[in-house]
């Protein structure tokens, strides 16, 4: 949800060639980047480690969550800042491998309350975002006015898990829903800004904000589908 896009011309103004061009790179990336993190969570699995450090995580679970967002937060901030091809892989191969750790402990737990929960809250989350994006290209509209709405739903996602925190009160169903709209709206203004504001060299950055978000999207449905167990 970073904003300091513009210091190159956007991808608008290029030719409609070069627009499409970029666009798919960046949807191929973001399928990429997905089935990466699917790679390395079965390989988590697998090799025991998800269930190794399901239980100290999880002792720590407010922690985990400010992680997840902040994660998300500082993985964005570098991407849209270094200047080389090689270095916005970088900060999406390790922002990958970040989400696929934090989100370990709460796949382990869903898989043992039941195996199909997951695949319920995957298949919800692909639908939802689909369906955002194929808004945004089908309307044409440019969502950088959500960009307020961003920042402050990030700073009171935050004060809610600090003060969940502090002074122990649950973070419940209601919690989970409005992360879920404020990452739809997420991915409202991402696709949007994929379509209207990055620069072409940016598809790696345009792409890690894009998967970001839609992580962002699974981890509150997959809670909500917790929470009805």
């Amino acid at each position: 949800m970073n904003d300091n896009v513009n210091y190159l011309a956007p991808v608008s103004e290029l030719s409609a060639d070069d627009r499409s061009t970029f666009i798919w790179k960046c949807y191929a990336h973001v399928v990429g980047a997905i089935l990466a993190f699917a790679a390395i969570e079965v390989y988590l699995f697998e090799s025991g480690i998800s269930a190794a450090i399901a239980e100290p995580m999880l002792n720590n679970w407010w922690m985990v969550l400010g992680a997840f967002m902040l994660a998300g937060w500082g993985a964005s901030h570098v991407a849209h800042r270094v200047q080389s091809l090689q270095a916005q892989y970088a900060a999406f191969a390790v922002f990958i491998v970040v989400e696929a750790l934090i989100f370990a402990p709460m796949l382990f737990i869903a898989y043992l309350m039941e195996p199909g929960i997951i695949d319920s809250a995957a298949g919800v989350t692909i639908l939802g975002c689909v369906g955002l994006i194929a808004t945004v290209m089908v309307t044409g509209r440019d969502f950088s006015f959500l960009r307020g709405l961003m920042v402050w739903g990030f700073f009171l996602a935050m004060a809610g898990i600090v003060g969940s925190m502090l002074f122990g009160f649950e973070l419940g169903t209601w919690f989970s829903v409005a992360m879920i709209g404020f990452a739809g709206a997420a991915v409202l203004y991402d696709t949007s800004n994929i379509i209207h504001h990055y620069p072409q060299d940016k598809y790696v950055a345009a792409s890690m904000q894009l998967f970001s978000s839609i992580a962002l999207m699974f981890w509150y449905i997959l809670r909500l589908f917790m929470n009805r167990h």
